[in-house]
């Protein structure tokens, strides 16, 4: 078919065909990369932004199909890489300081559609029950499957105090469901602990941010001090990454020596070693990791490496499987890309993109039902006048609620008293 060139046609016919000359553009690593566009190309991409230009149904600014042409760009190269306008780039900086107004989840795309990674710990998203893997369908009137990722989220977000109706669709279910959800200042305090019982601590890292590895230190020396820990749960779960410096700091509290994480990219700067320094915390502590579907990105990274390291035992369900490093990147009109530079490796080599970290130990989520009439067991301690053994009185068992209701957190503080059972045990002497 001939096209009559316009003149506003042969101009950018023009523009944009100068990007097809051999160019050397400068990166960021200092690495000269040569490029050929393909000329034809180049002269489609100027006739189809003439041809929206001239016949579209309402007029259109240039800067926004510009804009738009480079959503699509970097829309299509994979689930994390995007263009952030202005907004959408200072909306990311604060969720990684920690504070941002929404409901508290994590998203992405998962085989074209907006799905949750997880929600984040007691959030509005957490308290309605929302799960790792439940897909949104809409978001109040607008159907998710004509936005963007970027889209999507900048619609979740908004004043503390606003509602948002979501429709979700859960895997197993029939039908979808609609949850009216309240806007809240959503400050995310990366890092919790607790003594699930004597000797015996336990570890909740939310998510990474800049001073998630100082907090865990903080945690595990306020946790020594009350008491010399026998074992430790690091708590995964619903962890959906975050900065990449934290999760190497945070195994580093655990790992006094070797690799933790290493990635590898185009770029030169992209191919970077992580080790463990010989300062750590924790480094002899019994240690079980849970992780599930929830857990993704930095919190695999750490994972991956105290199960290579055999440092500790990594139980619970699959992980999520997103092993690619993105690089957040100003522009020089305020906006910004996140940009997929590298793919990341355990220290024995796995690369765990798309397949995730599986577990040494395969635990369910569920919930342990105790018998009603399981206190009516009659010992011979409940006898009245009952003999002493001569060590002492035996203490009865306490059982807390937290492992109760978390079946994953109650078989993993069963396995680290197994461990040290097995540690303080004395190898039988042979004849």
């Amino acid at each position: 078919m001939h096209v009559n060139a316009t003149k506003p046609m042969r101009r950018w016919l023009f523009v944009i065909a100068l990007l097809a000359l051999p160019v050397q553009a400068q990166t960021t690593s200092s690495v000269e990369v040569e490029s050929d566009l393909p000329v034809k190309d180049v002269q489609t991409l100027a006739e189809v932004f003439e041809r929206i230009k001239r016949a579209y149904v309402e007029e259109v600014d240039d800067s926004k199909l510009l804009r738009n042409a480079m959503r699509g760009m970097l829309g299509e190269l994979d689930p994390h890489s995007a263009y952030l306008d202005e907004e959408e780039f200072d909306s990311l900086r604060e969720s990684t300081e920690g504070e941002f107004g929404g409901i508290g989840i994590e998203v992405g795309m998962e085989d074209g559609q907006l799905t949750i990674i997880t929600p984040i710990d007691d959030t509005p998203a957490s308290r309605a029950g929302l799960e790792a893997r439940d897909v949104i369908l809409r978001i109040g009137d607008t159907a998710t499957d004509s936005l963007s990722l970027q889209e999507a989220v900048e619609l979740m977000r908004g004043d503390p105090g606003e509602e948002v109706e979501i429709t979700i669709m859960r895997r197993g279910e029939d039908s979808p469901r609609s949850i009216t959800l309240t806007r809240e200042n959503i400050r995310v305090e990366s890092v919790r602990h607790d003594m699930l019982e004597a000797g015996y601590g336990y570890l909740r890292v939310s998510q990474f941010q800049n001073r998630t590895g100082e907090q865990v230190h903080d945690a595990i020396a306020d946790m020594q001090r009350e008491a010399p820990l026998e074992g430790l749960v690091l708590d995964l779960r619903n962890n959906p990454g975050g900065v990449l410096q934290s999760a190497v700091d945070v195994a580093d509290a655990f790992i006094d020596n070797g690799l933790i994480v290493y990635t590898e990219g185009r770029l030169q700067d992209s191919d970077r070693r992580f080790s463990a320094s010989a300062e750590t915390i924790a480094p002899d502590v019994p240690l079980v990791v849970l992780i599930n579907g929830g857990s993704a990105s930095a919190a695999e990274i750490v994972a991956g490496a105290l199960q290579d390291q055999r440092r500790a035992v990594v139980m619970g369900t699959d992980s999520f499987g997103k092993g690619s490093v993105q690089q957040v990147m100003p522009l020089g009109n305020g906006d910004g890309l996140k940009l997929t530079t590298a793919l990341y490796y355990t220290p024995g080599g796995r690369s765990i993109q798309a397949r995730g970290i599986e577990p040494d130990v395969e635990v369910v989520r569920g919930r342990l039902e105790v018998a009603e009439d399981s206190g009516l067991q009659l010992r011979e301690s409940d006898l009245e006048g009952h003999l002493s053994n001569g060590n002492g009185e035996r203490q009865p068992r306490s059982e807390g609620a937290r492992t109760r209701e978390d079946y994953q957190l109650g078989e993993a503080l069963n396995l680290l008293k197994a461990l040290n059972v097995l540690e303080r045990r004395p190898a039988a002497s042979g004849d």
